[in-house]
C-alpha cells in the first residue's frame, strides 16, 4: 500500500484507569473499505472515536493524509474532510431532516450546499420526500440514512461508520451497504466501517482487521477473512452462514495494493 489516507501507530486508550485499546495499528488507503469486526465490548467504538479525538489516545500516533491528528481537538479534526456516522445514529430528534442536513453542512462550503443536497437526496430519496418531518418521528432505518447524509455533507475524504446496520431489518441493512458500496465505487470515498455484522461488513470492504479485547489479532482481505477458519468459528457460524445461503450480493470491491496475511 502507499501512504495510507489514515494511519493509526500503537494507539492505546484508557476509561479511567481501564484499558480499552491496546497498542492498535490500523491503516485505510485512499480509495478503500476497511471493516473492522469483533464482539460487543472489544473496543471497536472507542477505536471510532479515538480517531475523533474523545476519548483521547494515551499513546501512539493518528495520522490523516499526513497530518498528525493525535492531540487535536474533535472540531479541528472535523474541519479535515473526516466525517463519522456514529453508532446509535445520534440524529438531532426535534430538528427536521433539512435542519439535521444543515448541521452536517456547517464546516462546509455554503456555496455547495444546494448541489450537497441534491446529492445527498440522489442517494437517499425518501429524506427527500420527508424534509420537513422531524428526525425523531423517521423510522431506524431512515434515521440512519439521515445519519450518513448527513455526514456526507462535509464532503469528506474519510468516512467513519459506526454499526450502521444496528437494529435495522435485514432488507433495511442491506441496502445501506449497497449505498456504501456505491459512493466507494462511484466516488472513490474512503471508509473505515466498524460493524458487528461480520459477514457482510467483511463481503463489503477490501480489507479487514479483527479487534478482540482491545487488540488486533488478525488482519488481511475481506475475502481471505471470510474464510479463515478463526473468523468463521468467532463471527461467522450459525446465523451469518445462513444469512450468506440466500443473501443478495452487493457489489464487492477490487482489493488493491498490499495486503496483511491472516494468521
Amino acid at each position: 500500500m502507499s501512504t495510507p489516507l489514515l494511519s493509526v501507530r500503537g494507539v492505546t486508550a484508557y476509561y479511567g484507569n481501564i484499558i480499552a485499546l491496546k497498542g492498535v495499528d490500523i491503516d485505510v488507503g485512499e480509495g478503500e473499505i476497511v471493516a473492522l469486526i469483533g464482539a460487543n465490548g472489544a473496543g471497536k467504538s472507542t477505536l471510532m472515536m479515538t480517531i475523533f479525538g474523545n476519548p483521547r489516545a494515551r499513546d501512539g500516533t493518528i495520522q490523516f493524509d499526513g497530518i498528525d491528528i493525535t492531540r487535536l481537538p474533535t472540531h479541528e479534526i472535523a474541519r479535515l474532510a473526516i466525517a463519522q456516522s456514529p453508532e446509535g445514529r445520534r440524529i438531532f430528534p426535534r430538528m427536521t431532516i433539512f435542519e439535521n442536513l444543515q448541521m452536517g453542512a456547517a464546516l462546509a462550503d455554503h456555496a455547495r450546499f444546494r448541489d450537497d443536497l441534491d446529492r445527498v437526496f440522489a442517494i437517499f430519496p425518501r429524506l427527500k420526500d420527508r424534509l420537513h418531518q422531524r428526525g425523531g418521528t423517521l423510522s431506524g432505518g431512515e434515521q440512519q440514512m439521515l445519519a450518513i447524509a448527513r455526514a456526507l455533507m462535509t464532503r469528506p475524504r474519510l468516512l467513519l461508520l459506526d454499526e450502521p446496520s444496528l437494529g435495522l431489518a435485514p432488507l433495511v441493512a442491506k441496502q445501506i451497504f449497497e449505498v456504501i458500496a456505491e459512493l466507494n465505487r462511484n466516488e472513490g470515498l474512503s471508509v473505515f466501517l466498524v460493524e458487528q455484522n461480520a459477514y457482510h461488513a467483511l463481503r463489503l470492504a477490501h480489507r479487514g482487521y479483527v479487534l478482540v479485547n482491545g487488540a488486533i489479532t488478525m488482519a488481511g482481505t475481506g475475502a481471505e477473512l471470510l474464510v479463515s477458519p478463526k473468523v468463521r468459528a468467532a463471527y461467522l457460524e450459525g446465523g451469518a452462514r445462513r444469512t450468506a445461503s440466500t443473501a443478495t450480493p452487493f457489489p464487492s470491491p477490487q482489493t488493491g495494493g498490499e495486503t496483511s496475511t491472516v494468521q
